[in-house]
């Protein structure tokens, strides 16, 4: 007979399977540079702990942190792009408020997966009318809700959780986290501190990039830190993937080790693209950028986008420039559709030789 294993076994630790009762996403305590490192993902391996951790935004976090110090939270509402610390910076108020016991006072759901009424009828009206634990703290402590991902909660949802923040303000402060606030009705955004979190500056991206680089020990040229910075747009989960995609993909972090393992056109592809484009007739350039595009795997959409931005460094009249990125703009979105890729390489090809046929007509 086969020997049982119990889940307590596993690890050691704490059983890693959540109960039948357990429905909202599993707070994960990031750990340090232990045994299971190189298992876990670098996003969550180098989440900030504490406040003083998070790599931007220090306006925000120095008024949170006073309010949190002042034991004079707020419900909070944090929106702004992904990967720009929102759910690593209520974790950290979380883990300041209640130490090593915060997974016991929060409730995280992921309002993606939990986004109806019902979840608002029951597991949040039910963590939320619970008595709080003191801890040895000289009162009760305010529990906390942790809402992620709140502008894919159902309408309905959303009004019957503006009743239950009302009900229940005096134990338990909201938390509600988005990309897109216009998502969020006007009643509950009136009931919350908003704070927008924006893109990440290029610094701090650079910076935290660093420290991951010297705490793995990895071998990174300055044109890979570079195009790791440029292709994270600001989204630090983002740029972390990438390091550790392209880490497992080649042992040297070079641009083109970057570029190959995001599958993005690289900088002097797009030079050359946009050199056909601008000069060469429109057959030879339709077979000249079809054949990269077969060749080299890249999508479409990405040559549009990259050179759009390259549109924006090329000396042009200001009314040729407009019209030229509103087309590819047009394009863009067509492709967002599914539209035939061959198609739309003959519009940006065309759009390209209006734009050059009006460049020669302004020379003139």
């Amino acid at each position: 007979m086969a020997e049982t294993i119990s889940p307590m076994e596993i690890d050691g630790n704490e059983t890693p399977f959540p109960s039948s009762t357990d429905k909202g996403k599993r707070v994960f305590v990031a750990g340090n540079n232990s045994g299971k490192g190189k298992a876990t993902p670098w996003v969550e391996k180098y989440r900030p702990q504490s406040l003083d951790d998070v790599a931007a935004h220090r306006d925000i976090i120095s008024t949170i942190d006073r309010l949190t110090t002042e034991n004079r939270l707020p419900h909070l509402l944090l929106y702004g792009p992904p990967g720009t610390g929102k759910t690593s910076t209520i974790l950290a108020v979380a883990r300041k408020l209640y130490g090593k016991q915060y997974h016991k006072m929060i409730l995280e759901l992921n309002a993606s997966d939990e986004r109806g009424i019902d979840v608002v009828r029951q597991q949040i009206q039910d963590f939320a009318s619970t008595q709080s634990l003191t801890f040895g703290f000289a009162k009760a402590l305010v529990k906390l809700v942790l809402l992620d991902e709140a502008d894919a909660m159902t309408k309905d949802a959303q009004f019957a959780l503006r009743r239950v923040i009302e009900k229940y303000t005096k134990s338990t402060r909201f938390a509600l986290i988005c990309n897109h606030v216009n998502k969020i009705i006007p009643a509950l955004q009136s009931r919350c501190t908003r704070f927008r979190f924006a893109p990440l500056d290029e610094v701090h991206v650079t910076d935290r990039l660093k420290h991951v680089i010297k705490a793995e020990g990895l071998d990174v040229e300055d044109s890979g830190l570079a195009a790791l910075v440029r292709l994270s747009n600001g989204d630090m989960r983002k740029a972390l993937n990438i390091l550790q995609s392209t880490h497992m993909a080649s042992q040297q972090i070079t641009e083109e080790a970057v570029y190959l393992c995001t599958g993005n056109p690289l900088p002097k592809d797009i030079e050359q693209i946009s050199y056909w484009l601008l000069n060469e007739q429109f057959s030879e350039s339709f077979r000249r950028i079809h054949e990269i595009k077969t060749r080299k795997g890249l999508a479409l959409v990405d040559i549009v986008r990259e050179v759009t931005m390259f549109v924006f460094k090329i000396k042009m009249p200001p009314d040729v420039r407009v019209q030229l990125i509103n087309d590819l703009a047009d394009i863009e979105y067509r492709l967002s559709f599914g539209c035939n890729d061959k198609l739309q390489l003959g519009s940006i090809i065309a759009t390209f030789t209006r734009a050059r046929s009006a460049l020669v007509a302004a020379a003139k």
